[in-house]
């Protein structure tokens, strides 16, 4: 029989490995305490000392005295630092006072908002109190939604439920609003680009309601590590905030361990695919019964990681004890997922981003991400997930080839002193704005020359006007009235540019068809077109039949070695020129909108252990439009004047492929937010020309980001191209394998940057 080996042992173990380019350890830090406030009424002293807190950390402390001074606070300091009690602790020595006053609380999942209801309820339960506490969301029984707007103190939703559920039905929440004296906007750093464009306009309706009725909340903001939480938080709430940063709680050691898999082609410089070396890493871990979670980018790599992570572990019961997480599985199933990670029951989870936040799932020691998650408020965010009881941890990052994740594991200091990333949003966006105007209006009738809360009258008169010319309001007698019988919130979804999601029913026992999970239409494109392979919990679904009309994706269960990867052709026509300037050699770069046409067009079929392309088909679904705003690069006909068409094309395309992982790295984004389009002849000027758009409706705010830094942006760029240790351009900068046709793209595309930036 082996012997187990410690967690000491396997951590030794993974220093030697060869693969490991950097090993970073923090020390770990004792507390720091303030006494308990006066005014903290003696049954909340008496039911935090039972649960072993006779004194605060210093940053709840100041929390609660700012509170107490009816100032708007933003939290900032680590995962599993205390940060609830930041809230908790000013909000019930409130309702303890004042047994008439009403709480509202918004956090960005479902997920969390159980969490933390648990929690708060077991404190108002030591407190032997009368104060009532309850989740508000889709999960909540319509037998006691009455009971919740009437005899709710504290009311725990998400963004979504008060946009569609609470706000345009605010004559039966008259006790909420009338009494309403705290808002609390948990994991604020989630409220940015299209999310938090807009939740800040649904942050705008909760204060013109709260106005009618004669309420004025102050707002509790808490958050992880960014760059401008205070902006944000006052963005958000169009308010201002004193800013709460100084973290007085304890953490363990942790070690932080960067993961390079081996290079498997040295010519093309093509690395082990980062899946593959998460699968073995896990795998040492789990066989060891050490409690681990996996980090994936997507959820077909969710899946694809726990099947084989499944079929890796030698009986049942491990297996059964590793499982998936992400969006799309039905509540109940998460739900129990994260109960069983709390038992120890669960002794793995695989999961997207889903988990990132402060849910708390227990006491995990490893952490391992599968590749740069893409900013680095988020790997903290995610890193946090272990060693969350102040016990030793360890976190691996594991990366791939792209350029953001060799760029950042060849400048290891960017990690780990850069200052995090700026969140930003656009609630002024004009298409988001126009939503929400709408759904204002129906909600109460605008008198004229009233502002939308900090939007001017003059900016919310414009809208109005055009709403109405649009036969969408009507206006009488200086007021403009909602003309449908039918509410707008319900048409109007904050996460996605799609308005609808698409249903996945699992139809393997044809008696039996069920519903296992759903999609936005704009992922169903590549994710539910038919042939494609949908996984879900590690099983194996053929896509039989996608019915875009109805939005219904009829699956069956299969057992095959690869899954499905789609291609989008993408073109794009400009609308207009907002913003030029000239930069070095001839090179212009200008802002503006765009018109963005996108078709999905074949699929490929990968094999799940070596990843090579093993069979692909055509996609017939319809196109879709985008209006967005866009950054254009634009060259001069004589930076390119020796090379042929397709050898512009190449570069071209080179080009983009850094530029796009620099500037998302730069914008804290995801890849996904920012996509290019490279046109050897632009249609409107037939220049060569680098588009890099934000890819949602109206723009929110990324392009014009990098436009107003562009220089410092491509500079980046142009650094990172020279210092890739590649001769022609690889995976890890120009996305190439290869010079094309005897052209060493990579030369070029550092060309045409020293170009645009010195000459």
């Amino acid at each position: 029989m082996f012997r187990k080996r410690t967690f000491q042992e396997l951590i030794d173990a993974l220093k030697n490995n060869e693969n490991i380019s950097y090993w970073h350890e923090i020390a770990p830090v004792a507390a720091r305490y303030a006494p308990m406030p006066e005014t903290v009424p003696e049954k909340l002293k008496a039911a935090l000392k039972s649960r072993g807190i006779d004194e605060l950390y210093t940053h709840q402390a100041e929390a609660f005295q700012a509170v107490q001074k009816k100032e708007n606070i933003v939290t900032v300091t680590p995962t599993a630092s205390g940060k609830t009690l930041c809230y908790n602790l000013p909000v019930l020595s409130n309702l303890a006072a004042n047994p008439n006053a009403r709480a509202l609380y918004l956090f960005p999942t479902k997920a969390l908002s159980q969490d933390q209801r648990s929690e708060l309820d077991e404190l108002i339960e030591a407190m032997e109190s009368e104060i009532n506490s309850f989740t508000y969301d889709g999960d909540t029984p319509s037998s006691i939604r009455q009971h919740v707007r009437r005899a709710g103190h504290i009311v725990i939703t998400n963004p979504d439920m008060l946009h569609s559920a609470i706000l345009p039905h605010h004559t039966k929440w008259i006790s909420l609003f009338e009494n309403l004296e705290t808002v609390v906007i948990d994991e604020l750093h989630t409220y940015r680009g299209v999310f938090g464009s807009h939740v800040a306009n649904v942050i705008r309706r909760l204060k013109r309601l709260c106005r009618y009725y004669g309420s004025d909340p102050v707002f509790i903001s808490t958050s992880a590590t960014i760059a401008n939480p205070k902006e944000l938080a006052e963005q958000l709430t169009g308010e201002k905030a004193s800013l709460i940063n100084t973290n007085g709680a304890p953490s363990g050691k942790k070690h932080i361990a960067f993961f390079n898999p081996p290079i498997v082609n040295e010519e093309l410089r093509i690395r082990q695919s980062p899946s593959k070396a998460v699968q073995q890493l896990a795998l040492s871990f789990l066989k060891e019964r050490i409690q681990t979670i996996v980090f994936a980018r997507s959820r077909v790599r969710v899946e694809v990681i726990l099947s084989r992570i499944q079929a890796g572990l030698e009986n049942d019961e491990l297996r059964q004890s590793v499982r998936g997480y992400r969006g799309g599985y039905l509540p109940n199933q998460r739900r129990e997922i994260e109960r069983t990670l709390r038992t120890g029951e669960t002794l793995g989870v695989i999961s997207t981003n889903a988990l990132e936040l402060g849910v708390d799932i227990g006491q995990l020691q490893v952490c391992i991400l599968t590749g740069y998650p893409g900013s680095i408020a988020s790997s903290w965010q995610q890193a946090g997930r272990a060693g969350r009881r102040q016990n030793e941890s360890l976190v691996i990052l594991a990366a791939d080839s792209s350029p953001v994740d060799q760029y950042v594991f060849t400048n290891p200091s960017y990690f780990f002193e850069s200052s995090p990333e700026t969140a930003r949003l656009n609630k002024n966006n004009v298409i988001i704005l126009a939503d929400h105007i709408k759904c204002a209006v129906y909600e109460l009738p605008f008198a004229e020359g009233e502002p939308f809360d900090d939007l001017t009258w003059e900016d919310t008169a414009g809208f109005l006007e055009y709403l109405s010319e649009s036969r969408v309001l009507h206006e009488r007698s200086g007021k403009w009235y909602w003309m449908n019988d039918a509410f707008p919130a319900h048409n109007i979804s904050l996460r996605s540019a799609a308005q609808e999601n698409v249903v996945i029913i699992d139809q393997s026992i044809p008696a039996k068809n069920r519903v296992i999970g759903e999609m936005d239409t704009f992922s169903a494109l590549t994710l539910l077109h038919d042939e494609a392979i949908y996984l879900h919990e590690g099983i194996q679904f053929q896509v039989e039949l996608l019915d875009w009309d109805e939005k219904k994706a009829y699956v069956r269960e299969v057992s095959v070695d690869y899954f499905t990867d789609a291609n989008l052709a993408v073109k794009l026509t400009v609308l207009e020129i907002d913003e030029e300037k000239e930069l070095a050699g001839g090179t212009f770069l200008q802002y503006g909108d765009v018109m963005v046409s996108a078709m999905a067009t074949l699929f490929k079929k990968i094999k799940l252990d070596t990843f090579e392309n093993v069979g692909s088909g055509p996609i017939h679904l319809p196109e879709q439009e985008l209006h967005s705003t866009a950054v254009m690069l634009e060259f001069s006909e004589e930076a390119v004047e020796a090379l042929g068409e397709e050898e512009v094309e190449q570069v071209l395309l080179g080009l983009a492929h850094v530029w796009q992982h620099v500037a998302c790295v730069h914008v804290m984004c995801d890849k996904g937010d920012l996509f290019t389009v490279p046109q050897v002849k632009s249609a409107h000027a037939e220049l060569p020309t680098i588009f890099l758009y934000d890819r949602y409706p109206g723009g929110i705010g990324l392009s014009d980001k990098i436009y107003k830094e562009a220089e410092n942006v491509l500079e980046k760029t142009r650094s990172y191209l020279s210092g890739c240790p590649c001769d022609s351009g690889c995976p890890s900068c120009t996305g190439m394998t290869a010079a094309f046709d005897g052209i060493n793209v990579k030369h070029w595309a550092a060309r045409l940057l020293e170009n645009a930036l010195y000459r």
